[in-house]
């Protein structure tokens, strides 16, 4: 049987190696090929370059987001940057929120001599905020944008790299991911930063409370709040200013380092700035010395400043002033929120405090109004019926000694019944009442003298009495006063006095004063009798540069004493 023949191999064409594109293509689909290639390796390489930093890149985002105070974050970031991108130098510069300028700058490796280059650098921001790298695929420096919540905070620069290289796509890449952690990382920081602002101005107004509502003057009240605002705000000085009588603002409370000259500097009221502040209207200013609308000579000695009205319901109390250092920094929005709270309150505390002292005198005055009464009804009765004994039982001795005794007795009694009755009428007076002139407080006292006495005393004034006796001579001429009439009725048995109070005397040694007389009628001043009295007024007026002298009375035959008693204005 015959096999059948397949087909065998043959001379005609078979399969092959497949033919390439040759270099002389006319497509040029072999340069296309080869650039494909390159490309490829290159994708290879880079993507191999970023899986190995990434491991570093992660532990870089947790070193950055690792603290909470904004420069140290800032410092951190800028390290990290530099470590990260092998660069030898790196800035953060962070933008001013007014637009001029940088309000802080972060440096890592920068020579100091090289600083203010730098912060020109990064201060304009209208310049780029990021490098394209892909039509320049390697640069010598990079600069990136930070950002905060959508906020432009500043710009990472980063320059010299290690080994003399340039920066490529994948150390942009990396810093633009570092930045975006360091805006997160900022962002924590500046809400950790304004959370420990407020609990300390809320901790400083929990602290103004206490202390006004501790007790105190007003004038303690006011101190306080310029102290607890000044340590609060961070600022050179605490200034307190009240309105004043013409209109424009006096300085009453002031803590500062150099607080001279401030205490009693008043702002005039044509000052384009007290309307404003006298409405209720807060006033902020970036330089006190430049702004035209700080005409005070005291606003020269400083910069930026926060004026805040101590403002409750439609009163305000006064106006509480920040200032700080030439050349500090401008308060910032949080600053300006908090600082107005903290002085809403102050002022809440200062109405609080001040109803509290005035029920606290209240209780005061009721308790003086039943004192007196007690002293009147009581006391004083007790005593006049106890001398009136004395006077029944002076009748009924026989002995003239013991008359002379129960006599003297007596006398003492009257003296402490006219002592009591002035004790009563000064618990009377309020403190309001102090302060008058010094005509009616002499009015006031021989007026009180007039009861033990029997009868009134006459009295003369000469010259400007209220406005030309200071305040320390006034007194103690009231006390010569007090102790002349307290003679004349324990010891003058007189029934005229006569007082003159002359403000218009030339004293010996040339200087202006003021001369007290009291004369009476009396029995005058015996020869042997004590000399005690006359002794304190001579004190007292010799104390100021003064003196104490007596003589003859006013009745007749010169009978009685005259007390005459000088000091200067």
């Amino acid at each position: 049987m015959a096999a059948t023949a397949g087909p065998g191999p043959g001379p005609g064409p078979g399969p092959g190696p497949r033919p390439g594109p040759q270099d002389d293509s006319p497509d040029g689909s072999r340069d296309d090929f080869d650039a494909a290639t390159e490309a490829t390796r290159g994708l290879r390489g880079l993507s191999t370059e970023l899986t190995s930093r990434i491991p570093r890149l992660l532990e870089a985002m947790r070193t950055i987001g690792s603290g909470l105070d904004v420069h140290t974050v800032l410092d951190r970031i800028a390290r990290t940057a530099a470590e990260f991108a092998e660069a030898r130098q790196a800035a953060i510069g962070v933008f001013a929120a007014t637009g001029d300028g940088l309000a802080d700058l972060s440096t890592y490796g920068v020579p100091d001599g090289d600083r203010a280059r730098v912060a020109e650098l990064l201060a304009d921001p209208s310049a780029a905020r990021s490098l394209d790298l892909t039509s320049a695929p390697e640069r010598d420096c990079l600069r990136v944008p930070i950002r905060v919540q959508g906020e432009h905070f500043g710009d990472l620069y980063l320059t010299d790299k290690r080994g003399g290289g340039a920066f490529g796509v994948s150390d942009l890449g990396m810093v633009k991911v570092l930045a975006t952690e360091a805006g997160i990382a900022i962002g924590n920081a500046r809400l950790y930063d304004t959370t420990r602002q407020r609990e300390r101005w809320i901790d400083g107004s929990v602290a103004v409370t206490t202390a006004l509502l501790s007790g105190g003057d007003a004038e303690d009240a006011l101190s306080v709040v310029a102290e607890q605002a000044r340590r609060l705000a961070g600022s050179t000085a605490g200034i307190v200013l009240v309105p004043e009588e013409n209109g424009g603002l006096e300085i009453v409370a002031a803590n500062a380092d150099d607080p001279s000259g401030l205490i009693g500097t008043v702002v005039s009221a044509r000052s384009p700035i007290v309307p404003q502040l006298l409405a209720g209207e807060p006033v902020f200013v970036d330089d006190s010395a430049t702004d035209p609308r700080m005409t005070a000579p005291v606003a020269q000695r400083y910069g930026p400043s926060m004026m805040l009205p101590l403002r409750s319901g439609d009163r305000v109390l006064g106006i509480l002033a920040t200032p700080r250092a030439r050349g500090g920094p401008p308060f910032t929005d949080t600053e300006r929120v908090l600082a107005t709270q903290f002085a809403a309150q102050a002022a809440l505390a200062l109405v609080l405090a001040e109803a509290q002292r005035d029920r606290e005198r209240l209780a005061v005055y009721e308790d003086r109004d039943r004192i007196a009464r007690d002293l009147h009804d009581l006391v004083i009765q007790r005593l006049f019926a106890t001398g009136m004994m004395l006077e029944s039982a002076q009748r009924q001795a026989d002995r003239p000694e013991v008359r002379e005794q129960v006599g003297r007795a007596v006398d003492e009694l009257d003296a402490t019944i006219q002592e009591v009755r002035t004790a009563i009428f000064a618990l009377q007076q309020g403190p309001a009442e102090v302060p008058s002139g010094l005509r009616t407080r002499v009015l006031r006292e021989i007026g009180t003298a007039a009861v033990p006495l029997g009868f009134q005393p006459s009295v003369v004034f000469v010259g400007a009495v209220d406005a030309r006796v200071g305040e320390l001579t006034a007194k103690n001429l009231i006390a010569a006063l007090r102790e002349a009439l307290s003679n004349a009725f324990r010891h003058a048995r007189a029934d005229r006095i006569e007082v003159t109070v002359d403000a218009t005397v030339t004293l010996p040694d040339g200087r202006d004063g003021v001369r007290l007389r009291v004369a009476d009628n009396g029995v005058g001043i015996p020869a042997g009798g004590r000399r005690s009295g006359l002794r304190n007024l001579a004190r007292r007026a010799e104390s100021l540069g003064g003196s104490a002298t007596y003589g003859p009375g006013i009745g007749p035959e010169a009978a009685g004493t005259t007390i005459t008693w000088e000091a200067p204005l």
